[in-house]
């Protein structure tokens, strides 16, 4: 009856793949954390910026100077 030795190896086989994409699940959850953290680091360096342009961009004059044209070296 060799089906019993077959089936044995072949359950043996998806023991294995099982672990095997264990592992490589919880590496995946860990690379997720990493780069979750990073993109919300990076977010709130975003929003830093845009803050501190929206203040630079208040300090602007609203009224812009005419600037000088050249007259007659055209």
């Amino acid at each position: 009856m060799s089906r019993l030795p077959d089936l044995a190896e072949r359950i043996e086989r998806l023991v294995l793949r099982h672990e095997e994409l264990q592992r490589t699940n919880e590496l995946l959850e860990q690379q997720l954390k990493a780069t979750t953290s990073e993109r919300d680091s990076l977010k709130s360096r975003l929003a830093a910026a845009r803050s501190r342009i929206d203040a630079l961009l208040e300090r602007l004059p609203t009224d812009p100077t005419p600037t000088p044209t050249s007259e007659g070296g055209e």
